[in-house]
């Protein structure tokens, strides 16, 4: 699976002008799932975005994780939010080829795998509505944007 995961101090995602999902300090999830991926995948990438230390600390030093943005055990948000231009190829010219991606049935079936873990997992999960046509709006913090691949890419 492939993310890119944005720290932010807002992030609000709307469909047809209605806001379907909406966060204050935390982090913007955008996630998909390619061919072959399975729960696993989801499962580790969950879990490293979790612990992920991107939060400063008390010093300003990027030291804590979503789960605890302020220091004091206060979560952050998760906006999650599929994505699955993440999976583009541009190798064979200027039109990007999303052959990478995961079938649709299968990338919804991970999509909301991943989101019931991370509401199994964290409290404060929001999301996007699969398939649709999203406007996201964020306010990214720092700029910090890590983006993640599970599993990772051989060197």
């Amino acid at each position: 699976m492939i993310s890119v995961v944005q720290r932010v101090s807002s992030a609000r995602v709307e469909v047809d002008g209605q806001v379907a999902g909406a966060i204050g300090p935390g982090l913007l999830v955008l996630v998909c799932a390619e061919q072959g991926d399975t729960q696993a995948e989801g499962d580790k990438l969950l879990a490293k975005i979790l612990k992920l230390r991107i939060f400063s600390d008390g010093q300003g030093k990027m030291n804590l994780s979503v789960q605890d943005v302020d220091g004091k055990g206060t979560p952050g948000g998760l906006l999650i939010v599929s994505q699955f231009t993440l999976a583009a190829d541009v190798r064979g010219g200027n039109r990007p080829s999303f052959t990478g991606a995961a079938a649709p049935d299968d990338g919804r079936r991970l999509y909301e795998g991943f989101v019931a873990a991370a509401r199994s997992q964290h409290g404060d999960v929001q999301t996007g509505i699969f398939a649709a046509d999203m406007q996201v709006h964020l306010v990214n913090d720092g700029p910090v944007t890590i983006p993640l691949r599970m599993p990772p890419l051989q060197a």
